[in-house]
């Protein structure tokens, strides 16, 4: 009799869990279901005005052989090796990102740039009692408090919705954690080629169709190894009793049984819908939050003369967060179309004014903070625009988070047959590369019976058994 297996979210992880389980020789029955009509998750894609476009900038890098070869096996030689370039917008002025000490500092000026110095000088002397608590005092003991207001805190404060004092150290170290400026003086003396740390990384791979381009194929790869792939399928809730998953009842109101159960739906609504939670643990899950996305996509006529990937706002007189412009990643996402297409990123709380705007009044707001971001004449001529919104899309690390995370864990942990993926499901800001491994490791538990745990992937922050990157060649050691 066959393992029945139920993968709930079609993203990065729940795609990949599915792939590998499909894989696997023994005798599984796979079904995923996504409550969307389109799989991919964050990661997916969309064509808009004959060309292909992501949710925003979604590069893909790891150190992992597990997470490359896998990545490779599914695009094949389908892929281009992109060029970063990535600036930080403040005050009008553009600056190169990750920081580069001499372009920073002449920007600024030479009263600001001797500001700057002193005070990370001061830093590098005097680190506060929280040190190791908040993202500010973090940023600010490697970068000098004058830095950390210039470049990090109002983009921060933007995207998560608190004061940066209150937001957990955590999300600089598994984003920018061997950023500092001594190492941004240091790339500079050395230039060392293909740097390896993921913020400082200067190429990375890219698939032809986009980013959502992998999860499509391995639906696809997925559905012809006879496993199921549910499109608007919403799970209403997940059944458990005697300490193990029984299976998944839909919105139908259809109870599908099951042996084991991948869920990368929020980790708040699984235990919303997971029975048998005691309620000091619910009550402790919506303590957690997530920031909702809204993208705002811009057709543009004719080009910019822009060459960023994407480009940081940091400046506090514009509500955006972040502009990508998808005709500098690879030809084949524009194709014949003249003209170029921008995402302008904005990040809310659901009961923000924000994301009660109608689509035409967010239309625009982007075409004036894009005016306002210098990065075309005045004369560019905005053709159009979309709006896709994305509730839940990033877990705030608020400080005391972990405290509230880890009693919920070992509810799950205590529920055989039961795990929680992904950056949803499990409440880390993870890139594509840890969700993949999640994926990887979650299908390995069911298929294989291993007992990795899940909850250190994307914790162990620079920790890979083999290491290895890609190339236009494909897989090759990675320098050490």
């Amino acid at each position: 009799m066959s393992k029945r297996v139920a993968v709930i979210g079609a993203g990065p992880a729940g795609m990949t869990a599915a792939y590998v389980l499909t894989k696997s020789p023994a005798n599984l029955d796979v079904n995923v279901y996504e409550a969307s009509e389109q799989v991919g998750g964050l990661s997916r894609s969309l064509r808009l005005w004959n060309q292909i476009v992501d949710l925003g900038p979604h590069r893909f890098f790891s150190r992992d052989r597990r997470v490359n070869s896998l990545w490779l096996e599914v695009v094949g030689r389908d892929y281009v090796m992109v060029p970063r370039l990535t600036r930080i917008l403040y005050q009008g002025r553009y600056f190169q990102y990750p920081l580069q000490a001499m372009d920073a500092l002449q920007r600024l000026g030479p009263l600001e740039a001797t500001r700057c110095v002193a005070s990370y000088g001061a830093a590098r002397f005097k680190q506060p009692k929280d040190y190791c608590e908040s993202f500010e005092s973090w940023v600010t003991a490697r970068f000098g408090r004058r830095l950390y207001e210039i470049f990090f805190r109002t983009y921060s404060e933007k995207l998560w919705g608190i004061p940066c004092s209150e937001l957990d150290s955590d999300f600089a170290a598994q984003r920018i954690r061997k950023l500092s400026l001594g190492a941004a003086l240091k790339q500079l003396a050395v230039r060392r080629k293909n740097n390896e740390h993921r913020t400082l990384v200067d190429r990375f791979a890219y698939p032809n169709g986009g980013t959502g381009q992998v999860y499509e194929r391995m639906a696809e790869m997925v559905q012809e190894r006879g496993g199921r792939v549910h499109l608007g399928a919403h799970i209403k809730r997940v059944v458990a009793s005697a300490g193990r998953v029984r299976g998944i009842e839909l919105y139908s109101d259809e109870f599908v049984p099951c042996d084991a159960v991948i869920s990368s739906m929020p980790l708040t609504s699984l235990i919303a819908r997971l029975n048998g939670v005691p309620e000091r643990i619910r009550e402790m899950a919506r303590r957690l939050s997530y920031r909702n996305t809204i993208l705002v996509y811009l057709e543009i006529a004719g080009e910019l003369d822009s060459r960023d990937n994407w480009v940081y706002v940091q400046d506090p007189g514009l509500t955006v967060g972040r502009i990508t412009n998808f005709r500098n990643w690879s030809p084949s996402l524009y194709g014949n179309s003249p003209n170029t297409i921008l995402a302008l990123e904005y990040w809310c709380n659901s009961d923000d004014e924000l994301w009660r705007r109608s689509d035409g009044e967010l239309g625009r707001l982007g075409a004036d903070e894009f005016r306002a971001s210098r990065l075309a004449s005045d004369a560019a001529d905005v053709l159009r625009s979309h709006v896709v919104r994305i509730p839940k899309s990033y877990p705030v690390y608020q400080r005391g988070y972990k405290d509230i995370l880890r009693p919920i864990q070992e509810v799950l942990r205590s529920v055989e047959g039961l795990q929680a993926i992904g950056r949803y499901g499990a409440f880390k800001y993870n890139n594509q590369d840890h969700s993949i491994l999640m994926g990887i490791l979650a299908a390995e538990n069911v298929a294989a019976g291993t007992a990795h745990d899940l909850w250190q992937v994307n914790s162990d922050f620079e920790e890979y058994q083999e290491a290895c990157r890609i190339d236009e060649t494909g897989l090759v050691p990675a320098p050490c």
